[in-house]
């Protein structure tokens, strides 16, 4: 970012916000903009409605110890720039209250929850502030992310009642759903309200596996932070590892060899194929076209199997490192990918031309689960579920990360939003994803795979953002002595989850699956 934006998106500002600008900063394509607590929403809905900008993220830094207070801070993406904008303000230490943002930017919801939740800061304003990670039965007044909590506390349990919405009316019914589900499957709560077959609403209920990952990663080496990265969420490792190793890299202004750049591309593309291959199987398993599931699992299973064959890990585990990546592809490995690529690309398109050739698959899947452009807008969806209801963006394009400014490929979009959509829209990322890999493999240098890097030097911040298969991920940092001192993690599912309460209304409850599926979100992955 250049001194000339940021002073337009200064001077577009009503002059009570721009006097609320205590100090601004410039570090390559990010500005720093620390604000009164007063004018601290507004300026973020400025910057959010007025500029088109994306909500990458909410979080608080416990910064008691340093400057006696907490730190709030909201990172804006510009659109149609690869720039960003981050408000930092200041929370008194005793006075934990600080003004809502939701009020001006619908998707800061969920993160006023979870910043009260961990830190015990109350967005005043907020239109329904009650848990959104932390068990019913967790005792008020203990926040895990404060400084001053230890990691291996046990805390006193206290039950109480969780208050979910209340729909009433004339044969309106309850029907709740989990956390407990058949099957290998992680928990969550759903809570529907039904009048005759349609729905009328959904309330969700997750944190029941929430792991403390961001607690734990503060008291972990940073050479060690790539392991837990990785166990963010099993079928998106490389994405958050990647994350990861990228944030720490910035941290101490390392740049990784040419070769690793063009490696981490070819990893993150085999880890979205494997994963579209396994949503759109399941999108047509739960329309019961078994043998067209079975076609998309078995082509799922040969991809895993070239990513065993490769790295000796079918998950793409233990690749990444800081400053680059521990195994390359030699010539063997390179020859094998392609011959693999070919056949699974074959494959695939005769298992898409079944589908859409088949009526009665296409008739469950068109017009079911819509998400409309207005809601993936102010709901902040990402990645394909965002793609197939109109709103153009995609990590790798906007922000280029790895090789992919290097690299030609073409972002589907699609604007009728429904499940059919969202299958499409995977359909054609696994067809670019094949041909990123294979421009990759023709244009990747000779090098090392990796380079040492040094320590960050504590004080520093910095972030990184990847398209994982999901949509956007983030790893923001705070460099402490020789770990994180902060260490926000922001899983795309955490603002996807909530298209579900919208898609599914209007359906019936035997279509729950099929709309779930089609927009293939993690409970672990939430739960962090």
């Amino acid at each position: 970012m250049n001194e000339r934006l940021m002073g337009e998106i200064i001077a577009s500002m009503e002059e009570e916000l721009a006097n609320g600008i205590k100090k601004t900063g410039i570090k390559g394509n990010h500005v720093w903009m620390t604000v009164e607590q007063s004018v601290f929403p507004k300026i973020a809905g400025h910057i959010h409605n007025s500029w088109g900008a994306t909500l990458v993220s909410m979080h608080a830094v416990d910064n008691r110890f340093i400057s006696s207070d907490y730190k709030l801070c909201i990172i804006l993406a510009l659109k149609g720039e690869d720039d960003f904008v981050t408000l930092v303000t200041s929370v008194d230490s005793k006075d934990t209250v600080f003004p809502s943002v939701t009020p001006e930017i619908f998707s800061a919801d969920w993160y006023e929850r979870e910043i009260n939740d961990m830190f015990g800061l109350q967005a005043k304003g907020h239109p329904d502030l009650k848990p959104l990670v932390l068990y019913d039965d967790w005792p008020e007044g203990t926040y895990p992310l404060r400084k001053d909590f230890a990691a291996d506390s046990r805390v006193l349990r206290i039950p109480r009642p969780y208050n979910y919405r209340n729909v009433e009316g004339e044969g309106v019914f309850v029907i709740p759903v989990g956390p407990v589900h058949a099957g290998v499957i992680e928990p969550g709560h759903f809570r529907f309200s039904v009048a005759g077959e349609p729905i009328i609403d959904l309330e969700l209920r997750l944190g029941y596996v929430h792991k403390g990952i961001e607690k734990i990663s503060e008291r972990m080496p940073y050479s060690k932070g790539v392991l837990l990265a990785e166990r963010i969420s099993g079928d998106n490792s490389f994405a958050h590892s990647l994350a990861y190793c990228q944030a720490v890299e910035a941290l101490c202004n390392a740049k990784v060899p040419e070769r690793s750049r063009f490696v981490r591309c070819i990893f993150s593309e085999l880890e979205r194929i494997y994963n579209h291959l396994g949503d759109v199987g399941g999108i047509a398993l739960d329309t019961a076209f078994s043998i067209g599931a079975q076609h998309a699992y078995i082509l799922r299973e040969r991809v895993m199997d070239i990513n065993d064959l490769l790295t000796g890990s079918r998950f793409l585990r233990g690749v990444n490192c800081l400053g680059g990546v521990w195994k390359g592809i030699d010539e063997r490995g390179r020859s094998k990918l392609i011959e693999r690529l070919v056949m699974v690309k074959l494959d695939f398109q005769e298992f898409y031309d079944e589908v859409i050739g088949t009526p009665s698959v296409m008739d469950r899947l068109e017009t079911t689960g819509v998400l409309s452009y207005e809601a993936a807008k102010d709901l902040n969806i990402v990645g394909p579920g965002a793609r197939a209801s109109g709103i153009d963006r995609d990590v790798r394009r906007d922000h280029p990360y790895a090789a992919y400014r290097d690299l030609s490929f073409k972002v589907p979009i699609l604007t009728q939003g429904d499940v059919n959509a969202r299958f499409q829209v995977k359909s054609e990322e696994i067809f670019e994803s094949i041909s990123i890999i294979e421009q990759a493999l023709s244009n990747m240098p000779e090098g090392e795979p990796r380079i040492d890097i040094p320590t960050p030097e504590p004080g520093r911040t910095a972030m990184s953002l990847v398209e994982s298969p999901r949509g956007e991920l983030l790893h923001w940092i705070v460099s402490g002595e020789g770990k994180p001192f902060r260490h926000k993690i922001r899983d795309a599912s955490f603002h996807n989850w909530r298209a579900m309460e919208v898609a599914v209304l209007g359906n019936i409850v035997p279509d729950f699956p099929l709309v779930n599926k089609s927009f293939s979100l993690s409970y672990s992955g939430n739960d962090l």
